[in-house]
């Protein structure tokens, strides 16, 4: 990554993170933990992905030039996330990113970037997830 001033630029941009979010979505669908969280329509779930990425990631700031400020967790209030929650997302992650030409170390660096605000979003204990 040395070269690269960003991760978005060092994993090849637009077309990299359109590849991902295309990836990752099928997985979090079918993930009996995240699915009941997205609604059946996600192609405007995947395109905020995408913007949220694209700009978390080094690139242009597409989200906040969208909707403003992201306020990640304040926007995923409303679900109930736990720690089992955010570990499967980021094992959705991570398994996308695995089927991508991005090199493995890449692929490490943009799951312990993505780590911190998925564990921040955590919101609910585990045991009382299904209640």
């Amino acid at each position: 990554m040395s070269s690269y001033a960003t991760i978005y630029e060092a994993i090849g941009g637009a077309d990299t993170i359109r590849d991902i979010v295309s990836r990752f979505y099928p997985k979090v669908q079918a993930h009996p933990l995240l699915a009941p969280l997205f609604p059946e329509d996600i192609t405007p779930v995947m395109e905020k992905q995408y913007l949220f990425l694209t700009q978390f990631l080094g690139g242009p700031p597409l989200y906040s030039d969208e909707y403003g400020h992201p306020m990640m967790r304040a926007r995923h209030l409303p679900f109930p996330i736990t720690p089992e929650r955010a570990e499967a997302w980021l094992g959705c992650m991570a398994e996308a990113l695995s089927e991508t030409s991005i090199p493995e170390p890449l692929q490490k660096l943009t799951i312990e970037r993505l780590s911190g605000p998925a564990h921040h979003f955590i919101n609910t204990d585990s045991d009382s997830a299904h209640r």
